[in-house]
């Protein structure tokens, strides 16, 4: 964010991949039906075409995170440890993986200001999917995400976005081209 924690990430795929830089697009959405804007320009369905290889045999949510963000990197190995049952998968926003379900995700395949939670029927972008993803979790944390959406969600994601804007300034980048997790 060892051989268990390994079966964490997608199957046959690297969770770790060099960096992109971000198109500087802020979508301001909170959840994302995959239907409403998952196609391109070229016409493909991508939630049909990725459905069978990220969905078909494992349901579990997948995390899109920045992998050489140094904040984003430890929060990935807070929630793999705070995810006893292991209901929650992980990838990089720059690995292939994490281009196609931006993609699924109605999101330009480089736009890494945000982390992701995709799942099968739906994603969430920004506070949203922060709070989604602490629903999966072990308690209390499914407790504080419904503190948090007292909240206006406006509100929330103006406090995300100072931080993601920041982040490298604030907690720095990984030396590596690839992810510490």
């Amino acid at each position: 964010m060892v051989a268990s924690s390994m079966a964490l990430f997608l199957p046959a795929l690297s969770a770790c991949a060099p960096a992109v830089r971000a198109n500087g697009r802020h979508m301001r959405y909170a959840a994302v039906a995959p239907h409403s804007s998952s196609s391109s320009s070229r016409g493909v369905d991508w939630v049909k075409s990725t459905d069978a290889e990220y969905f078909q045999e494992d349901t579990r949510p997948i995390m899109l995170f920045d992998g050489v963000c140094n904040l984003c990197n430890g929060g990935v190995r807070f929630v793999r440890d705070n995810d006893h049952n292991r209901r929650i998968r992980y990838e990089a926003l720059q690995s292939e993986s994490g281009k196609k379900l931006l993609r699924r995700s109605g999101r330009s395949p480089d736009d890494i200001s945000s982390v992701v939670l995709v799942e099968k029927d739906k994603s969430y972008i920004k506070s949203e999917a922060v709070l989604k993803i602490m629903e999966y979790l072990q308690v209390p944390f499914p407790q504080f995400a419904l503190f948090f959406r007292l909240v206006p969600l406006f509100i929330r994601d103006i406090a995300y976005d100072n931080v993601a804007n920041n982040r490298y300034t604030l907690f720095g980048r990984s030396d590596t081209d690839s992810c510490q997790i």
